[in-house]
């Protein structure tokens, strides 16, 4: 719960026994932030090996930085204690604090290795980043309206770090140079798979939401389908799509020379946009239906004509509701299409299934992250989409 929520429309100041159960909640979520990070501080931070594939030795942090992060561990709850209004620069303190060590204990770990001399992070980096993250959303909650942003305080200090190279001895960036143009490539593929199967599931799914919306039976049968398609797992679905598409690419060869085969972006994009439909179709119909029929009566009496009145009435009001469903078929298609790696279609999860083969995790990292970076992208986009139109046309119901 937000101090901002509870201030009324009046721009009143919310009571105190509200502020000191939002208080309370926080000081909670701090409280388990703290947890992490303090074993985070006594767990090996680095995992120096000689490659990229060979066992490794882990490394602690020295004293003085452990006890370091015990007390930025510590800081956000304290600040939350005695200046709430700061508890958002100590965790944010905390934030960068990781990755500042981080950076120099690699680069300290990797002094006078040879050229193929990796160093990961290990158990305590992932905790104490953990709670330092968690922390700091944390401290967003004690923060009212758009000062909330300073929760976010800590981003650009990160990406300075990054830029500047103090993370350049971590190996998930070692890995990423090394790969350079091909994870780009890779990237690129992974946006071309889910950009043009959220197209085709939306030019699919729009008009079959538009028919079954006033067709009880058409949406049952509709919506049962799309929701059997979706309880198939993945992997599943893209190995039985592998036998007909070969088939038809054997029996028509004009297919075969447009590039549909039984592997490769074909079946790929033959699963994901099959995926895709079920959210598309299931809040196109519910939101077309929960259109108030007192404003649907209210433009007929006005002489609109039934094109005019599902253009102009049905639509603007349906449409936050609606992209809602898009937004959570993009973010679903972005997994998906990390999978579809196996059947060789490309993307992030080339990274991730080298990785796994080869027991190297800065592989997997190296797809991994940026797929779910890109998930969190995409959502934060479409619902900040939703937020507008939502404030636009107005919500349904």
């Amino acid at each position: 719960m937000n101090i901002s929520d509870s201030e009324g429309a009046g721009g009143n100041r919310p009571s105190a026994p509200l502020l000191s159960a939002v208080r309370a909640d926080v000081l909670s979520v701090l409280g388990l932030a703290a947890l992490p990070m303090l074993a985070g501080a006594f767990l090996p931070w680095v995992l120096l090996r000689p490659n990229r594939l060979a066992p490794g030795d882990y490394l602690r942090l020295p004293p003085a930085w452990a006890v370091l992060m015990v007390v930025l561990a510590l800081l956000p709850l304290l600040a939350a204690r005695l200046l709430p209004r700061l508890t958002w620069l100590a965790a944010g303190l905390a934030v960068v604090a990781v990755f500042w060590v981080l950076g120099l204990q690699t680069r300290s770990a990797l002094l006078g290795q040879a050229e193929f001399a990796r160093a990961s992070a290990a158990a305590g980096l992932w905790l104490s980043g953990l709670g330092a993250l968690i922390a700091a959303y944390g401290a967003g909650l004690l923060l009212p309206g758009r000062s909330r942003a300073l929760a976010w305080a800590w981003v650009p200090a990160v990406l300075g770090l990054l830029l500047a190279g103090h993370l350049s001895g971590w190996s998930v960036l070692v890995e990423a140079r090394n790969e350079g143009p091909r994870w780009v490539q890779e990237l690129g593929q992974h946006l071309r798979l889910v950009g043009t199967a959220l197209g085709l599931s939306t030019l699919i799914g729009v008009p079959l939401a538009v028919w079954a919306a006033g067709r009880e039976r058409v949406a049952g049968a509709v919506l049962g389908l799309a929701n059997a398609v979706q309880t198939l797992p993945s992997l599943a679905l893209l190995g039985l799509l592998i036998a007909p598409l070969s088939a038809l690419s054997t029996a028509f060869p004009a297919l075969r020379a447009a590039g549909i085969s039984g592997i490769g972006v074909a079946p790929a994009l033959t699963a994901m946009t099959l995926y895709a439909l079920l959210p598309i179709l299931r809040n196109g119909v519910v939101a077309l239906r929960g259109v108030p029929a007192g404003t649907v009566d209210a433009a007929r009496g006005m002489g609109m004509t039934g094109r005019q009145i599902f253009w102009r009435v049905q639509v603007p009001l349906a449409l936050p509701v609606w992209l809602t469903g898009i937004r959570q078929a993009a973010v679903l298609l972005v997994g998906v299409a990390s999978v579809a790696a196996l059947i060789g279609a490309g993307g992030l999860g080339t990274y991730i299934f080298k990785g796994l083969q080869s027991a190297a995790a800065d592989l997997i990292l190296l797809g991994a992250v940026p797929a779910a970076l890109l998930a969190i992208g995409v959502d934060a986009a479409l619902r900040g989409l939703e937020v507008w139109l939502g404030r636009r046309f107005g919500r349904v119901g």
